[in-house]
């Protein structure tokens, strides 16, 4: 069914040999090795930005090598051969003179047999891209990314701060950036707005950022209330199908609050793990997984939006189907969906979605997976999404509206 090409790639993988180190562009070793090059279609990268992540877990590992091309584009400047055998303790200790000690701020990593590029622009960590044994945060919301979009390529940046993101925002491969951190209680603060306007409004990707674990307002927050933002709250899944009520009001979307998602610390433990934390990267994923279809569709096999790399502002590039991150956001509003106050349970300890101006509480309405279709379809012209009430639209329009005063 698919072919098998040999081909030549910067460097990859071969049976007792370990690869690890910093290379110059003319530096890169050689060597050949067989991949299936035909299961590399259409594809879509993902950059979260966060506390490291686990590149050891079993939810990550990739039984195929990324093309040299998409390496390449990527920036890769170091690539790391991960020991397979022993605990998550003893696979780090094995791989840390060739690969964890050598990293620095400037490289760009690639975890040969994974689906994770890596980097850590700040200097300030004890151990550069992979999250520490004491934190864990990253590990989840990558894992939060993969379980809406298996296929997603993960562009992982390490940190907090303008210099993280910026790391996305000027890369011109990445299309969707996620970000899960931000002021406690969205207190009125500068935080990453800078950074996320060049990757939105300079570099055309899109961004979601997490609301606050609390009811505050997502308008200021500094993560999720940026007009170029996708503000993301929480809301609770499954049987009661309600506001979590510790997660930020009037925002653009609510999303999964509760998930089951990869440990930090060892190589195949998950754990169930609540917050905005992982219903904004579920949303990013929900958002890859769209565009990846609908590039699949048109036989666009690049990624990004940037003029630079000749994509002229188009997340999908296609004379047929062009496509904006504009269009996107408008399409994931026009699917999102208002539960039914009857499904509250009152000992829950959710909010219920009140039938006046449920906007005030979950923006747009519930986004999950029940919405990929939808937006599919309506942005590939097979069948439009309804138009929203007309008091919904001037809700939204309103937050808009406060959100771009506040902001400007």
């Amino acid at each position: 069914m698919r072919d098998t090409a040999k081909v030549v790639l910067m460097a990859m993988l071969m049976a007792s040999f370990s690869l690890a180190g910093c290379f110059g562009e003319d530096e890169l070793p050689v060597v050949e090795v067989e991949i299936i090059e035909s299961m590399f279609g259409a594809y879509s990268v993902v950059a979260p930005i966060d506390t490291g992540i686990n590149v050891y877990h079993d939810r990550f590992q990739l039984n195929q090598t990324y093309p040299e091309w998409l390496l390449h584009g990527l920036g890769v400047t170091m690539f790391c051969n991960l020991t397979q055998e022993g605990t998550w303790q003893e696979r780090y200790e094995a791989d840390r003179e060739s690969c964890w000690d050598l990293i620095t701020s400037s490289d760009i990593v690639y975890f040969l047999g994974t689906r994770i590029i890596g980097t850590t622009p700040d200097d300030s960590t004890d151990i550069p891209i992979l999250d520490d044994p004491s934190d864990g945060h990253g590990t989840a919301v990558t894992g939060a990314v993969l379980d809406a979009n298996p296929d997603a390529v993960i562009f992982f940046v390490e940190g907090f701060s303008d210099a993280a993101v910026l790391a996305a925002a000027n890369q011109p491969l990445v299309d969707i950036i996620t970000t899960s951190f931000g002021p406690i209680g969205s207190v009125p603060v500068p935080g990453i707005e800078d950074a996320t306007r060049v990757a939105v409004i300079e570099n055309n990707k899109i961004h979601t950022g997490a609301s606050d674990n609390t009811p505050s307002p997502a308008v200021q927050d500094s993560t999720a209330g940026p007009p170029w933002s996708i503000g993301v709250s929480g809301y609770a899944e499954e049987g009661d199908d309600q506001k979590e009520t510790m997660s930020g009001s009037y925002p653009d979307i609510a999303s999964d609050w509760t998930q089951l998602l990869p440990n930090h610390d060892d190589t195949d433990g998950y754990h169930e793990t609540s917050g905005t934390s992982f219903a904004t990267p579920r949303t990013a994923g929900i958002l890859s997984l769209v565009i990846t279809m609908l590039r699949n569709d048109t036989g666009d096999m690049m990624s990004g939006a940037d003029a630079d790399i000749g994509r002229a502002g188009l997340l999908v590039n296609s004379t047929d189907l062009p496509i904006t991150n504009s269009d996107i956001r408008h399409a994931l509003n026009q699917s999102a969906w208002y539960p039914s106050f009857s499904t509250w349970d009152p000992s829950s300890g959710t909010t219920p979605v009140s039938p006046l101006a449920p906007c005030t509480q979950v923006g747009w309405g519930v986004v999950n997976m029940s919405n990929v279709m939808p937006m599919y379809n309506h942005l590939s012209g097979i069948e439009d999404i309804p138009n929203r009430p007309a008091d919904v639209v001037a809700c939204m329009d309103m937050n808009q509206n406060i959100r771009e005063a506040y902001w400007s």
